[in-house]
This record gives C-alpha cells, sequence and structure tokens, in this order.
C-alpha cells in the first residue's frame, strides 16, 4: 500500500533472505514456529495506521458503558462465570479486513474483536526479526508515539502490575504443545513470566502454586492464555473452580472472553463495523444469505464458520442453540498485496494492552496476508507470501486519533 516500500521490498526479496529471517526468528523466540511467518511485512500508510487506531478506540467507546455491561452479562456461562472482573478487559484485540469502498478508497472494516490476550511479545520480536533482515530503517511497528522502552514498560505493567515475575505465570493448556508457544517463551524472555499449565497449579485454601527448579512458588497474578473453547473440547479437569474466590490476580479475567466477542457486533453502530444479528432474534426471512457470514459466538480459528450460508445451513441449528450463532454482512477484502504472483488479501489486528487504572492503549499490529477466500491455513495450502505479518508505516508522531462515539450500541437504552 506503499508502492514504493513494495516495490523495493520484493525486489530484494529472495528466498535466501527469507530463510535468514526464519533461522534468526527461531533463535530469537527459542522454538520452532509452528504456524506460516509470511515472507514480507505490510507497508501502511501514516493515514491508515491513523483510521485503524481511532476506529479501534471508537469501538471500544461503545463498549465501556454501563449499557453494555448490562446487556452483555447474558454472554457469560453460569459454569465459567468468575468473580473479580474488574471494569474493563487487559487485553482488546480488534481484526479488520483492508476492503475498497464505493468510492474506491482503502477502508477498514471489522471482522472480529477479542477480550483476550494474543501475541504481545512474539510479534515485537517479529518486527525486530524483519527489521535486521529486510533492512526496514525509518519505519516502525509501534503505534502511536511508543519507543520499544514504552512498548516493554506498558506489557510489564499490564502483565506484572508490580509483583515479582516469579510470581506471575503464563497460564495455559499443555503450552508447550500449543502452536503460541513462541509467544509464550518470548514473553518469558521479555518478562521473566514463565509458561505453566493450568493443569499443573495446586490450590489449597484461597492460593495457587506453581512448582519450579524443585520448589513451590505461590502465584500472584495470573497472565490469563486459556482459551474457554478448548477448556470445554478437551473436557480437563481442573485443580480449582474458575467460579471460586481466589486471592489470585487476573491480567485477562475469563469473563471478558465472553463479553467482548462475537456477541458484541449486534451492539455496534460504527462505519467500520458491518451489520450482524443474533440468530435466534432474526423475524422473518433472513437478509441476504449469498451476503452474509454465518458464525459460531463463541470457536477458535475460523472454526464452524461458513461463507454465504444456506436455508438449510439455517434449519440444521437446534432451536435451543439459534442464540449461539451470529449471521454478519460479508466484507470483501480486496487484494492489495503486490507478490511474485496473485496479490495477497490483508487482515490487520489492532493489539491494545489496557493497564489496570489506566486507559487502553494501542501497542502494535498482527497482521494476516492470505490468497484464499478466508485467512486460515486450509484456505491457502501450497501458496506463499502468505501468513502472520506484521505492520510497518514511516515513523515520525502520529495525530493523536480520538474516538468518534457518533451513535449508541445497538440495544442500549
Amino acid at each position: 500500500m506503499i508502492p514504493e516500500l513494495r516495490q523495493r521490498f520484493n525486489q530484494d526479496f529472495s528466498a535466501e533472505r527469507y530463510r535468514q529471517f526464519l533461522d534468526l526468528l527461531e533463535s530469537e523466540v527459542g522454538a520452532r514456529i509452528g504456524f506460516r511467518p509470511c515472507e514480507t511485512p505490510v507497508f501502511l500508510p501514516v493515514e491508515m495506521i491513523e483510521e485503524l487506531v481511532a476506529a479501534s478506540l471508537g469501538i471500544i467507546s461503545q463498549l465501556d458503558t454501563p449499557d453494555y455491561r448490562t446487556l452483555s452479562a447474558r454472554s457469560i456461562p453460569d459454569e465459567y462465570r468468575a468473580p473479580g472482573e474488574g471494569t474493563h478487559p487487559h487485553f482488546v484485540q480488534i481484526d479488520f479486513a483492508l476492503c475498497t469502498n464505493p468510492e474506491g478508497r482503502v477502508v477498514p472494516r471489522l471482522i472480529e474483536l477479542q477480550g483476550c490476550a494474543s501475541l504481545y511479545a512474539y510479534q515485537h520480536i517479529l518486527a525486530q526479526c524483519y527489521r535486521r533482515v529486510f533492512d526496514l530503517d525509518g519505519l516502525t511497528h509501534l503505534l502511536g508515539e511508543l519507543g520499544e522502552a514504552d512498548y516493554l514498560r506498558h506489557f510489564r505493567e499490564t502483565i506484572c502490575a508490580g509483583h515479582d515475575p516469579e510470581q506471575v505465570v503464563l497460564m495455559e493448556i499443555e503450552p508447550r504443545g500449543q502452536k503460541t508457544l513462541p509467544d509464550f517463551l518470548a514473553t518469558e524472555k521479555l518478562l521473566g513470566v514463565r509458561p505453566v499449565c493450568i493443569s499443573d497449579l495446586k490450590k489449597r485454601g484461597r492460593k495457587l502454586y506453581y512448582e519450579h527448579g524443585g520448589r513451590e512458588i505461590a502465584i500472584r497474578r495470573l497472565y490469563n492464555r486459556v482459551i474457554i473453547d478448548e477448556l470445554v473440547r478437551r473436557e480437563m479437569r481442573l485443580p480449582f473452580d474458575l467460579r471460586e474466590e481466589l486471592d489470585v490476580e487476573w491480567a485477562g479475567h475469563p469473563n471478558w472472553y465472553f463479553r467482548w466477542s462475537k456477541f458484541s457486533l449486534p451492539h455496534l453502530n460504527h462505519p467500520a463495523v458491518p451489520q450482524a444479528w443474533f440468530l435466534d432474534q432474526l423475524s422473518g426471512e433472513p437478509p441476504n444469505l449469498p451476503e452474509l457470514v454465518l458464525k459460531p459466538l463463541f470457536s477458535f480459528a475460523g472454526a464452524g464458520v461458513k461463507v454465504a450460508p444456506t436455508a438449510a445451513d439455517l434449519a440444521a441449528i437446534p432451536p435451543d442453540r439459534r442464540g449461539e450463532y451470529l449471521l454478519q454482512e460479508r466484507v470483501e477484502y480486496t487484494p492489495l498485496i503486490r507478490t511474485p504472483d496473485e496479490p495477497s488479501r490483508v487482515e490487520v489486528r489492532v493489539m491494545i494492552l489496557w493497564p489496570e487504572n489506566g486507559r487502553p492503549i494501542p501497542m502494535t499490529t498482527l497482521t494476516r496476508l492470505s490468497k484464499g477466500l478466508l485467512m486460515g491455513v486450509n484456505f491457502n495450502m501450497n501458496k506463499t507470501w502468505v501468513g502472520s505479518s506484521i505492520a510497518f508505516y514511516p515513523s515520525g508522531p502520529l495525530r493523536n486519533p480520538s474516538p468518534e462515539r457518533t451513535t449508541a450500541p445497538r440495544g442500549a437504552s
């Protein structure tokens, strides 16, 4: 999207440099990368970065209200309703497709949002590896006016909140077997916070402990990376009940995984947000199905998503499960990134930290490139210049975009 940067990158690219990049990345995080790092970062104009940040803050402003807090209470299943959720999520991920509007301008359109953590440590190291191998001087991957020291300070404050990193654990399901292990190891490298399997935690009274080096260490704070869907799918027995009152703080409280999610989409009214409906609240004939996407409210990595669903697809969902599905206006990604063969489509995640007593801080991006119908790996088999990446833009002060709350959330009183 910055033609001169794209032309120069493509001219200088070689398979050998990509191999050097992958070797450096795996060396820096200390693990094999189990997903596909893209051959290229995405080069975005400053104006697009500002538009993405402003849209993200505008969406947050519509959800950070007493009305939505009341509306979203029903999104949390009773068996996973944990106490002590606080007033806001510590992490917000807002995913936008880059599309072309009727006037021919490239604009962001919301795909999904999540009130849970993402790859904050890995993305920071990923950017450093792109910069070192591909000579990206004069470009930055950090949002706002953040420098590297600011990024790490905000990250540390949000995760550790002043506690000794040894008493903070990155809690996941079998972290050594997750594709996101590189981020877990990068977090330990940057912050000293260890990844620990949730089933290895020990509970005595109201306290949680983990073992390391033959010692039992009291946990003061949980950096929560557990995806509830996976917990349910594996039918895991946990050493504690999420509904218990425990003497532990959360960085990434599980309730926000439900509150800020696909469930939020029908309640938003923003120019960057396509219209969405809960399936059980549709009256009469559904909108034009070929122009829609059917999504389960809670699924991971695109599982169960159907593009252009049929009436039979809708009829197959039992009446008592219709409230667990969403119909959303289909968004057409524009092929924007010039590659050695066909151009790639782009999705940009704005990654936000929200410290305990602070304001939302846009930190960096995660981009995904695709040449298939959807972004997942199954739609990009045997393709190149696809996969996970990050956005760079010309460094220098951004304007300070403020959120626009043009209307209240749908359904708010």
